[in-house]
């Protein structure tokens, strides 16, 4: 069964003097400020479309990685991923930096290192994503 998840941003003014909002409508999670500035320079305490995109990324690769292990027999404890999305003005979104640590007893980190490229390769959104170079740094742990 195909799902459908929706947002909704709201704009004011021009790009560099303007601002908006970004509400997570399907789940209702919340409502976040967004400007030029927070994009382009420093957050301080507002969103921007790159942000979303890391948070989306990471969650999915997340998710992707865990049903791989899951599914070759060797379920993780713990997957704890960050991914730095880089925007240039000008330019747009540049690459993405996949970083994982996860905890799976039993496995090899070359196992391991193999597992995170296949989720890094099959994850939903690093297929969206297919544009951008995505490079991955990933760390077995204990735990």
């Amino acid at each position: 069964m195909a799902t459908t998840r929706t947002a909704n941003a709201h704009w004011e003014g021009s790009l560099m003097e303007g601002k908006g909002t970004v509400e997570l409508a399907s789940s209702g999670a919340g409502t976040f400020d967004v400007s030029w500035p927070a994009r382009a320079e420093e957050p301080n305490g507002v969103t921007s479309p790159e942000e979303l995109i890391a948070a989306a990324h990471s969650t999915c690769f997340s998710m992707a990685l865990s049903h791989g292990l899951a599914q070759a027999g060797t379920p993780p404890t713990t997957v704890d991923t960050s991914a730095d999305v880089t925007f240039q003005p000008g330019t747009g979104i540049t690459g993405i930096t996949l970083k994982v640590k996860a905890a799976v007893p039993g496995l090899s980190a070359e196992d391991f290192a193999s597992a995170a490229e296949t989720a890094k390769a099959n994850c939903p959104v690093s297929a969206a994503l297919k544009g951008v170079e995505i490079s991955l740094e990933a760390e077995l742990v204990e735990g």
